[in-house]
């Protein structure tokens, strides 16, 4: 089993937290991991990635190449087409539909959305509308992790328990409320999967 996964979005959207709740449950079931991130930007409301990384067999090196990724999971629509040179041809794309509008010539968001819709393996997903309706704002890293759940070789038991660990410093308002939405997430993209799926 291999799976690589580059976690895509702007500063203050929690790709981090994604990759460590990736992290913690890829241990947990015995797999190795490696992981890059760029993350410079963060405090602007700039760019933020995260390469994620784990087999089975000892993964050589931190940053996926070109063409080899198994799943891009966005944060936002025009990050999502921006890391398509590292998806493989059969990987999948999952992003929230919704944009962040942090530059002043952002793309047509119809232009942005038909080609997220043109590749042959596509999620475009609400995250935002999600997270509100059944957590939390705040958790929309949680909804889109929640999305592209059913794309991770990872039994959902132990993400969800990741997660627990991912948010024990906070109340236990925050934890639960972090995993409805993950749950809830999950069951969406789950019923509402693309035939290619």
């Amino acid at each position: 089993m291999k799976c690589d996964i580059v976690l895509a979005g702007v500063g203050g959207q929690g790709i981090l937290s994604i990759a460590a709740v990736l992290g913690r449950a890829a241990l947990e079931q015995g797999l190795h991991i490696k992981q890059a991130e760029v993350h410079g930007m963060a405090q602007r409301g700039g760019a933020v990635q995260s390469h994620f990384r784990m087999s089975a067999e000892a993964v050589a090196s931190d940053v996926i190449p070109f063409g080899q990724a198994d799943l891009i999971l966005s944060m936002e629509p025009m990050e999502a087409l921006r890391y398509l040179p590292w998806l493989k041809k059969e990987g999948w794309v999952v992003s929230n539909n919704q944009p962040v509008d942090n530059i002043a010539a952002y793309p047509d968001l119809t232009s942005v959305h038909a080609a997220l819709q043109a590749l042959p393996h596509h999620l475009l997903f609400d995250g935002v509308s999600v997270a509100t309706e059944y957590g939390s704002s705040r958790a929309l890293n949680m909804a889109m992790l929640g999305a592209a759940s059913p794309f991770v070789p990872l039994a959902v038991e132990v993400v969800e328990q990741s997660i627990r660990e991912q948010f024990a410093h906070k109340d236990g308002q925050v934890i639960q409320a972090n995993l409805d939405v993950f749950r809830a997430a999950r069951a969406l993209a789950l019923q509402n999967m693309p035939q290619t799926a």
